[in-house]
């Protein structure tokens, strides 16, 4: 079974620029352990139909309909609902200064201008979609990007390992900020770990498929 990733912070502290305690422990406890037991019981019953099948007992080659069609695609769903709220989760609490992120930083400012021309772009591309907005290090290209993505299985691109992620579901805002949308993304600025996204880049950077 697999277990929920403990918040690296106390909300209580570690949340200090507009997201209350209340949201992200609702957000973190129930949303986000939701989709991890459900990957679980995803991949139970996929385990349990890959036998049938295997040993010729049941048959899911259907695309417009089956119970394998409609288990692999919730697998996806469920999956990145999990990898992409610990990325989210893991960089909040911080306090935002770009220097805990020289290397990271360099990068950023050599393709969009500076830190804060990036941050900016990032924002309207936050304002821009439905469920995520992000910064990856693209393995194909060699370099950063930014990608939108309207649910957590669509709008991925295969290739690209996730170094800033921004839950932009309603569900990560509305408690405090109602339909503030903009002022939800200026504070999570506010709450960002520079130097975990750092570490993250200085992981994926390297890598050239």
């Amino acid at each position: 079974m697999s277990e929920t990733n403990p918040l690296p912070y106390q909300p209580a502290d570690g949340i200090k620029n507009g997201v209350s305690e209340k949201a992200m422990l609702i957000h973190h406890d129930k949303l986000y352990a939701g989709y991890v037991a459900k990957k679980d019981e995803i991949c139970d019953k996929l385990a349990q139909l890959r036998e049938k099948i295997i040993k010729g007992e049941a048959s899911g080659g259907n695309a417009t309909y089956s119970e394998l069609r409609s288990l692999k695609d919730a697998e996806t769903f469920a999956t990145n609902g999990v990898y992409l709220h610990e990325w989210y989760f893991d960089a909040l609490g911080g306090d935002g200064v770009t220097d805990k992120a020289p290397e990271l930083s360099k990068t950023v400012s050599a393709k969009w201008g500076s830190v804060e021309n990036f941050m900016k772009y990032l924002s309207e591309c936050a304002m821009a979609t439905r469920g995520w907005s992000l910064l990856a290090w693209d393995t194909k290209e060699g370099e950063l990007k930014i990608y939108n993505a309207d649910a957590h299985n669509q709008g991925g691109v295969w290739g690209c390992l996730p170094i800033i992620v921004l839950d932009i579901y309603e569900h990560a805002y509305f408690m405090d900020y109602g339909s503030d949308r903009k002022k939800y993304i200026e504070d999570f600025w506010k709450n960002f770990s520079w130097g975990v996204a750092e570490e993250l880049y200085k992981k994926v950077s390297q890598m050239k498929l």
